[in-house]
C-alpha cells in the first residue's frame, strides 16, 4: 500500500481511484504544487485513510472495488466535513446529483485535464481557507434552538451537534449571518461554490433540501431556511 506521504509539505489530499496510472498522474502533479498526497485504490482503503488522517481535500472516484465512491462518501460524512470531489467517468446529470446527495461538494467528469483538477482543488481550498480566516464576523450565531459555531464549523440544535457537509455549513453560515436577505439560486451558487463551478442551480436546491432535513423539525414547513417563491432562499 503506497501512502504517498511526503513530509514537511502543506495541504494534504487523499486521491482514491483504482486506475493506478490516474492516481500516479494526479499525485505527481499535486506534489509539484507542494501538496502532500496519500493514495488509495479501493473503497475500504479510502475509508481507513479518511478515519486515520486529516485531509484538506479528498478526490474520490465513483467506480471503486469493495465499496463505491458514493458509499465511501456517505460514510465519511458521518465523521468528517472534509471537502470531497467525486471523479466520474459518466456524464449523466443524475449521477452528478447523486454524488451531491451523498454529501459530495463537487464533481469532475473523466477524462479530465489535470490543470482543471488542480484549479478546482485550489478554488475549493481558497474558499475553505477564506471562511476559516474571517474573524470580523460573529464567531457564534444563534436563532431559537439553532446555534452555529463559525470557528469550529459546527452546528447544534438544542445542544445536540448536527453533522453537516462543508457546503451545507457554508450555505447555512451565509444565510444565518445575513438574516432576512433573500439570495437567488444563481447568487448562492456563485457565493458558495464560486464562479468556476461547472454545475447548475439544482446543486443549490439539493443542498437546501438536505439542510432542511437536518435542521428543521418539519422540513416541508421550514422555520429557519425559508423560500421566497420566484426569488430564492433566506434565513428567517
Amino acid at each position: 500500500m503506497n501512502q504517498g506521504r511526503v513530509k514537511g509539505m502543506g495541504q494534504r489530499v487523499l486521491v482514491v481511484d483504482d486506475e493506478k496510472l490516474i492516481v500516479k498522474g494526479i499525485r505527481f502533479s499535486l506534489e509539484q504544487d507542494n501538496m502532500e498526497v496519500d493514495c488509495a485504490y479501493d473503497g475500504e482503503e479510502a475509508l481507513e485513510f479518511a478515519k486515520k488522517n486529516q485531509y484538506d481535500m479528498i478526490l474520490l472516484d465513483v467506480m471503486l472495488p469493495k465499496m463505491t465512491g458514493f458509499e465511501v462518501c456517505q460514510q465519511i460524512r458521518e465523521f468528517s466535513n472534509v471537502p470531497i470531489v467525486m471523479l466520474t467517468a459518466k456524464g449523466d446529470d443524475m449521477d452528478k446529483i447523486l454524488g451531491l446527495e451523498y454529501g459530495a461538494d463537487d464533481y469532475i467528469t473523466k477524462p479530465f485535464n489535470i490543470l482543471e483538477v488542480k484549479a478546482r482543488i485550489k478554488a475549493i481550498m481558497r474558499r475553505t481557507n477564506r471562511k476559516g480566516a474571517d474573524r470580523e464576523l460573529p464567531k457564534v450565531v444563534e436563532k431559537g434552538d439553532l446555534r452555529l459555531d463559525c470557528d469550529g464549523r459546527r452546528v447544534y440544535i438544542k445542544d445536540k451537534e448536527i453533522n453537516l457537509t462543508a457546503k451545507e455549513f457554508e450555505v447555512l453560515e451565509l444565510l444565518m449571518k445575513n438574516p432576512g436577505k433573500v439570495y437567488g439560486r444563481e447568487e448562492l451558487l456563485k457565493l458558495v461554490w464560486g464562479n468556476d463551478y461547472p454545475g447548475d442551480v439544482r446543486t443549490v436546491d439539493v443542498h437546501i433540501r438536505r439542510l432542511r432535513e437536518k435542521i428543521e423539525s418539519v422540513p416541508s414547513e421550514p422555520f429557519y431556511v425559508r423560500t421566497k417563491w420566484g426569488v430564492g432562499y433566506y434565513f428567517a
